[in-house]
This record gives structure tokens, C-alpha cells and sequence, in this order.
């Protein structure tokens, strides 16, 4: 018990206190959720040999699971559905990327109203995609006009979505204007400090764009978003966009931490200028096209990642008592192959694999068992270190 206990208020130490409470409340909720929120204890598990040694390095995302796929606006204005959450991206043996995403799958049974041998096709379907997509050894990508199944109709149901609906949906109107919605659910209120210093970054960002007036400030807010982000600092900016009161964008500026795999790798990485460097030059390497505002800023002497705000509501949901296995199987199947491709994309940079390589792992499939089974034991264990912290949250433990 002290040892995950610990581990987990090491972790999160020093984070904004108000949010931080967020998070120790949402893990608690069910095992899933724990697991998204401590990915820094899921690589404690991990055995540091076999195939976890031996595997072609990637560059993989670090914190792959059900609900870091989703729909983004790519820098060309079309959308998209990959992988988009880098946070913990890093250079590392594909294996490491698959069984979590297995473990989250099996984890995840429950919410899904999946039985377990149900979470077990799931989850094979993800390695047969995965597998097929590497020895084909061609990049593909999803977008609206080549995407089917639940990830089309995702993407279907974003095409007429106006933007003054989503603007509504974070801001309140006053008049010609629009200000920032502060519901304590996806915004909480900024100091006068806070308010003061990401302004003044933002109207000296906007000086060095060709288009200064589209980056003008107008309203700041702590953003709420995430499971294992949350108290760390992070904004939600409005700004003019193409004009008041329905051509406004929102930006999100989240700090940027070291990758928690780091005390467990063993190959040696690049020397980034800043965390937020490598977390958006790997989504950029990785992703067919880049999200919308996508770099890397300096605040302060804080680096953090700016982009354009994502709706988290933007995802699958997965639940089995409204898609059929079959439909729950091809969404697998796309998730199986984009992180392929993703891998695929970005081979041969930096230390990672050559495509031949790739390919070569792909073919042999040896490797499929040896995961399937190890992701079955990282669930066992999720529980036992979900349970360790639900008493110790109880016990008044994690108050903060």
C-alpha cells in the first residue's frame, strides 16, 4: 500500500491544488480511469527483457489506451481521427505502446459492458490490424470521406456542427462580445497574475504572426480537461479569430513535463530544446497532419505546448450495448492500424526502426501471445493498485 500511495503523491506533487483534487476524486471513480490518470506506475510493471528490449524501437505516443484516439482539425482545416495526446511520447520498443493499449482494453471491459473473452477479440482485433498495417508497410490516414463504421459517423456528425455551437458550449455572449465560461466543470477562474502574464505572451505571440489581429486575446481561463494532466498548468485562451462574436477560436497552452517513461528507458534520447519540443515535434512526425496551431512556446521560463482546442467530447464511445462486436471490432481494427502507420511514419528518425524493420516485426508475430497474455497480467494488477488507492483515498489519505 505505501508503495503505490507514494509513488502516486510523488508524481503529482507540486500541481495546482484545485485541480489536483479533480484528479485524485476521478481515478478513484473506477479502475479505468486510475489507469489513464497513472501511466507513471504502468511502466513500473513492465518486465525490461524480452520484448520489451528486443522490439524494433518506435517512436511511440507512451500513454496509448481507448480514449487517446480521437477527431482534431488538422492545419489544413479538414479533420481527422489518430492518436492525439503526446504527452508521454519517447523513443521505446513497440511493445511498450501495444500492451498498454491491450491493458486498457481489458481494464476498460467493464465501462464497456464487454464481458472479458469479448475484451480478448477486441483486443486481438487491434493486434491483427496492427501487425497487417506494418507488413504492407505503406502510411495511410483516416479522414471523414475514407473513414467508416463509428469513426465515420464521428467524423459525419462534426460536418454541419457550427461553430457558434461550440463556441456556446465554452463561452457566454455579452452583446457583440464573447467571455470565457468558468463553470468549474471545463474552466476555473485565472489570478490577476495569471490573467496578466499569459495575455502579455499571447499579444506577443500575435506580433510575430503574419496575421496578428487573428491572435488578439480576449479572455483566459484555467483549463479542466484530462485524467493524468490535471494540475498541471494549463489554459484555455480565447482569442478574435476571424471576428467577434461567432469567428472566435480557442486555443489550449498546456506545460509541458517530462515523459514519465523516462526513468525506465534505456535507450538514449534526443536532446530536445524543450519538453514541449518533443512532445510536438513526435505528434508531428507521427500524425499525417498536424493538429490546428500545433508549436511549441515558451511562457516565463515554463515551456508548454499551444493548439487549438480540442473537444473532449470529440471521442468514441465505447459501449457494448449499443454497437454490435462486430461494429466495436473495426473500430479496433482503424485504432490497430493508425498506430501502425503512425509508427510507420516516423521510422527511421532519430534512433527508431527502419520500415524494413517494421515490416519484418509485423511478419513474424511471434511476439502476439507473449503481449496478449503480459496485458492480462497489467490488468490484474491495475486493479490491486486501483484498490491500494481507493482505501487511501477513503482514509483521507490523498486530501489535499
Amino acid at each position: 500500500m505505501v508503495d503505490v500511495v507514494r509513488r502516486i503523491q510523488s508524481f503529482n506533487a507540486g500541481r495546482d491544488p484545485e485541480r489536483l483534487r479533480m484528479k485524485y476524486r476521478n481515478i478513484r471513480s473506477n479502475p479505468f480511469v486510475f489507469l489513464r490518470g497513472t501511466c507513471h506506475l504502468f511502466y513500473d510493471l513492465l518486465p525490461q527483457d524480452g520484448l520489451f528490449r528486443s522490439a524494433p524501437l518506435t517512436w511511440i505516443c507512451g500513454d496509448l489506451h481507448l480514449e487517446n484516439f480521437g477527431s482534431y482539425k488538422g492545419d489544413n482545416r479538414l479533420v481527422y481521427f489518430d492518436v492525439n495526446d503526446f504527452d508521454e511520447a519517447a523513443l521505446a520498443p513497440a511493445s511498450w505502446d501495444i500492451v498498454r493499449f491491450l491493458t486498457s482494453v481489458l481494464v476498460g471491459a467493464d465501462g464497456m459492458s464487454a464481458s472479458r473473452i469479448e475484451a480478448q477479440t477486441l483486443g486481438q482485433s487491434f493486434l491483427d490490424a496492427y501487425a497487417s498495417a506494418l507488413v504492407l508497410g505503406k502510411t495511410r490516414w483516416v479522414e471523414r470521406d475514407t473513414a467508416q463504421g463509428i469513426v465515420g459517423e464521428l467524423l459525419e456528425g462534426l460536418r454541419d456542427r457550427p461553430r457558434s455551437k461550440f463556441l456556446d458550449g465554452r463561452t457566454q455572449r455579452k452583446g457583440r462580445q464573447r467571455v470565457l465560461r468558468v463553470d468549474g466543470k471545463k474552466a476555473l477562474p485565472v489570478s490577476d497574475k495569471q490573467r496578466a502574464g499569459i495575455t502579455a505572451f499571447m499579444e506577443k505571440y500575435a506580433e510575430e504572426q503574419p496575421n496578428p489581429d487573428f491572435y488578439k486575446p480576449l479572455d483566459v481561463a484555467r483549463r479542466i480537461a484530462g485524467t493524468g494532466s490535471l494540475g498541471v498548468d494549463r489554459y484555455v485562451i480565447l482569442i478574435q479569430g476571424k471576428g467577434s462574436p461567432d469567428g472566435n477560436y480557442l486555443l489550449d497552452l498546456k506545460e509541458a513535463l517530462p515523459s514519465s517513461l523516462m526513468p525506465h528507458l534505456k535507450v538514449l534520447q534526443p536532446k530536445w530544446k524543450t519538453e514541449a519540443h518533443r512532445v510536438v515535434e513526435l505528434q508531428r512526425r507521427s500524425q499525417a497532419v498536424s493538429m490546428a496551431f500545433l508549436q511549441p512556446v515558451v511562457v516565463g521560463k515554463t515551456s508548454y505546448v499551444l493548439r487549438g482546442l480540442q473537444p473532449a467530447e470529440d471521442r468514441i464511445t465505447f459501449d457494448r450495448l449499443h454497437h454490435t462486436m462486430p461494429e466495436l471490432q473495426h473500430v479496433m481494427s482503424t485504432m490497430g492500424s493508425i498506430v501502425a502507420w503512425d509508427q510507420l511514419r516516423s521510422a527511421g528518425r532519430q534512433g527508431s526502426a527502419i520500415a524494413d524493420e517494421l515490416i519484418a516485426f509485423g511478419q513474424s508475430r511471434k511476439w502476439e501471445k507473449q503481449l496478449l497474455s503480459l496485458s492480462q497480467d497489467c490488468a490484474a494488477q491495475v486493479h490491486k493498485d486501483w484498490q491500494i488507492y481507493s482505501d487511501a483515498y477513503d482514509d483521507g489519505v490523498f486530501k489535499v
